[in-house]
């Protein structure tokens, strides 16, 4: 069991072993043929430009290798190509510290975010980490968009709207003082089937005698002004209109207001789009009830302030606004009733930075509303990032308030920011080998809802310093047939070999393929490598420690002898399969050390004079002796004297080193055995002394003293001792014993004879009683015969005839 236990473990280290070379060693794979593909392997990898490092066999991809393996193989630091990434800061404008009242600045003065261009040089695989500084700047300028459903369910909304504008100016005053609010309203695509087509419904759709307004897509109606009582007298004109069906186009409408930025006036400051309704909405596909099925192009189509391709273009999909919203820093607010709470909360998840509040009735609230959404959307930030290019990875961590730290999806964010909070991101940006072209490539950071960016140009380290020395059809490379760069040929298109010495349709032929048979054997590069040119390149292996080499492949480095499971013991190198050993090792194995000091003794003889020193260990020549050094001798005289007083106090806490046993007396392993029969018998591998030692009680102790294979010292003592009787005690105690002896004879004796008289005074008593008898011994008087006779009275008699 133990054995299968040890081949188990030994097999799972190997497997692990080997997973973890495999892993590690991607230079090696990658059979890079240049300095440039080397370094996009992995920051791990170098290329060793040494023109004599590769030795005979070794193709020219063995030249990138993992660092520290380079340095072992001989090549200098100096000649290890291992370039770096690195990073300068563009623009770096601080952050503004500017208190509510103070000298009024322009949106484009103001800056929330730190630095805002940066430059990275990225070498594949090695990230580059930036840090970015968010703060919310007091009295921010905010312009606000009131975005209505006009359809005659919202009458009532309308009318406490019109007072919305001098009213929300007054509150949003306590926020920031540079505030503009525009407004817009929406009803449906005209062409759908559920809005009648009469001439009369299209110029008053409602019913009854209410006088309502022709359907609509979506009208601007005011632009983004700081006027509140314009906003009120403008709103204050509009008219209810009407639609068949509950769902609303207001998808159409929040598009154009997302993307005709002239018509709404956005400017580059906080944009807050408040979305009201008390209906479903239309989105993509819905438009093919009325047949249209163009997709929403996305761009912006008003003229006189009117949407005029509702008839054209689809309803967007939730995805295409998402995007545009996202584009425009534009945040939204769901004012809906109770009734659509559950479907504008779903919508919520979908389209970043936005919020849902319930909407009374008929809009007396939406102040409030208003208020606490913007409360609540700027209170968080959202970083998010352009389209990365291909190969580029990035990753986040945000340092929150209160010392929380988040990674992840949730380390692009950062919750609860109050206005004049700093927070920072740490950003890490990897890139994985080169672009196709090699070129620059800018991608943009910025939080949601914000205008301001993080411009960050990627520029990728493609080549090697070396690269810009190379020298274009050198001589070195066949006789111009390649570039000698980084201490290698390039070789030119269609050739090949280490110095570019074949062309591609002659790599392997019969002729050249002779040239890489070891003594005319079968065997090409001896199974170990390819023919590449007439020349044997050997393979790899995955171990990037492990290598073949020779003309034909025929030598490695990995299968010499082995000691303590130890390539040369680990005391030397092995070449072609050969121990090379350190100065002062010898032996196939490198494991015999010729160093003597180890096997000097006390009197600084060299194994006590009763051995020799072979590898630096002592083979003892006289049997009596053994140790490390030939000192120790079990057998001879004074061994059990020596050992006496330890052995009785370890054993049984007397003598005299019973006080100072712990530190005298822990030299030797104590076994204790039940008698002198479990002891240890003189025909173990090791000598053993029995011995047999008096305490000071006249009471004797057996135990063995040895020094075993692994030179430990082993006591084994009998764990009871041995003591004999007192001599004044003996006599008195044959005398009670004998004294009990002689009185209880005594008492039994008189027992018997007391019995004896007593049962011939009860016969004699019986024999009188016999004898004085009165009754007949022949019948007994009490006898009672058990016969009875009965007459019968008719005997006799003749019967009377009837």
């Amino acid at each position: 069991m133990d054995l299968k236990l040890l081949f188990i473990s030994t097999l799972l280290g190997i497997i692990c072993c080997s997973r973890a070379q495999q892993e590690g060693n991607e230079c090696i794979k990658a059979n890079a043929l240049s300095c440039g593909e080397c370094i996009q392997v992995g920051a791990k990898c170098g290329w060793c430009t040494d023109t004599d490092f590769l030795k005979q066999g070794e193709p020219t991809s063995a030249r990138c290798d993992e660092l520290e393996s380079l340095k072992k193989r001989g090549c200098s630091a100096t000649k290890i190509e291992n370039p770096h990434g690195s990073q300068r800061t563009l623009k770096n404008k601080p952050v503004t510290n500017r208190k509510k009242g103070a000298d009024k600045l322009r949106p484009e003065d103001i800056t929330q975010i730190q630095p805002q261009k940066l430059s990275l040089n990225l070498r594949s695989g090695e990230p580059q980490n930036i840090k970015l500084k968010f703060k919310r700047a007091e009295d921010y300028p905010i312009d606000l968009y009131y975005l209505m459903d006009l359809s005659y369910s919202m009458k009532d909304d309308l009318e406490n709207v019109k007072n919305l504008g001098t009213s929300l100016m007054k509150e949003m005053s306590k926020i920031t003082s540079d505030f503009r609010i525009g407004f817009g309203s929406f009803v449906e695509k005209t062409v759908m089937p559920y809005i009648s087509t009469t001439p009369a419904k299209l110029l008053n759709p409602c019913t009854g005698d209410q006088n309502c307004t022709s359907p609509f897509s979506y009208k601007n109606v005011l632009k983004l002004t700081s006027n509140g009582q314009q906003f009120n007298s403008l709103v204050g004109q509009q008219q209810i209109s009407g639609n068949l069906d509950s769902p609303e186009g207001g998808f159409d409408a929040i598009m154009q207001v997302a993307v005709c930025g002239d018509h709404i006036g956005w400017r580059n400051v906080t944009r807050l789009l408040v979305f009201s309704t008390d209906a479903g909405f239309h989105f993509a596909g819905d438009g093919k009830l009325g047949g249209i099925v163009l997709p929403n192009d996305g761009k912006c189509h008003l003229e006189n302030n009117m949407y005029t391709m509702s008839h054209y273009y689809d309803y967007p999909s939730i995805a295409h606004l998402v995007q545009k919203l996202s584009e425009n820093n534009i945040q939204t607010i769901f004012a809906v009733t109770e009734e659509f709470q559950p479907v504008y909360k779903e919508l919520k998840n979908l389209i970043p930075k936005s919020a849902v509040g319930t909407l009374s009735a008929n809009s007396s609230n939406v102040i409030n509303l208003i208020v606490d959404a913007y409360n609540s959307l700027s209170s968080e930030v959202i970083l998010e990032n352009s389209k990365l290019p291909e190969g580029v990875t990035i990753t986040y961590q945000s340092h929150c308030k209160n010392g929380i730290v988040n990674e992840g999806e949730n380390g692009r964010r950062c919750s609860n920011i109050s206005i004049g909070d700093e927070v920072s991101f740490n950003i890490n940006i990897t890139a994985q080998g080169c672009p196709k072209q090699g070129k620059s490539e800018t991608i943009k950071i910025k939080p949601l809802g914000f205008t301001e960016e993080v411009e960050i140009v990627l520029n990728f380290i493609c080549e090697c310093e070396c690269h810009k020395h190379g020298i274009k059809n050198s001589d070195l490379c066949h006789n111009g047939n390649g570039t000698f760069e980084c201490g290698a040929c390039r070789c030119n298109k269609g050739r090949v070999g280490r110095q570019c010495e074949c062309r591609k349709d002659e790599v392997s032929t019969e002729d050249l393929d002779k040239n890489c048979r070891k003594d005319n054997g079968t065997d090409i590069c001896s199974n170990n490598g390819e023919c590449v040119c007439g020349t044997c390149e050997c393979k790899k292996r995955e171990n990037p420690e492990e290598r073949y080499s020779g003309k034909f492949c025929e030598c490695d480095n990995f299968n010499c002898d082995r000691s303590n499971n130890k390539l040369c013991g680990g005391h030397g190198r092995c070449e072609c399969r050969v121990c090379i050993c350190d100065a002062n090792y010898t032996g196939s194995a490198c494991d015999c050390s010729l160093d003597t000091s180890t096997c000097l003794a006390s009197n600084k003889q060299i194994c006590n004079g009763r051995g020799n020193c072979e590898c630096g260990t002592c083979r003892c020549t006289d049997p009596k002796f053994q140790g490390p050094t030939c000192e120790i001798c079990p057998t001879c005289p004074g061994v059990c004297t020596e050992h006496k007083e330890c052995v009785q106090c370890r054993a049984f806490g007397t003598g005299e080193k019973k006080d100072t046993c712990e530190r005298d007396c822990s030299y030797f392993n104590l076994i204790k055995v039940k008698d002198r029969d479990k002891l240890p018998q003189p025909v173990q591998a090791f000598p053993l002394m029995h011995c047999k030692e008096r305490d000071a009680n006249d009471c004797w102790f057996y135990y063995t003293y040895a020094v075993n294979n692994n030179t430990e010292k082993e006591v084994h003592v009998v764990e009871t001792l041995e003591c004999p009787a007192g001599p004044d005690i003996i006599p008195i105690v044959a005398g009670v014993v004998a004294g009990i002896v002689l009185i209880g004879l005594a008492l039994l004796l008189i027992w018997k004879l007391l019995m004896i008289i007593h049962d011939r005074r009860e016969f004699a008593k019986f024999e009188k009683e016999k004898m004085n008898a009165k009754w007949d011994t022949t019948e007994n008087p009490i006898y009672k015969s058990p016969i009875n006779k009965f007459s019968n009275p008719n005997y006799g008699r003749k019967a009377v005839a009837l």
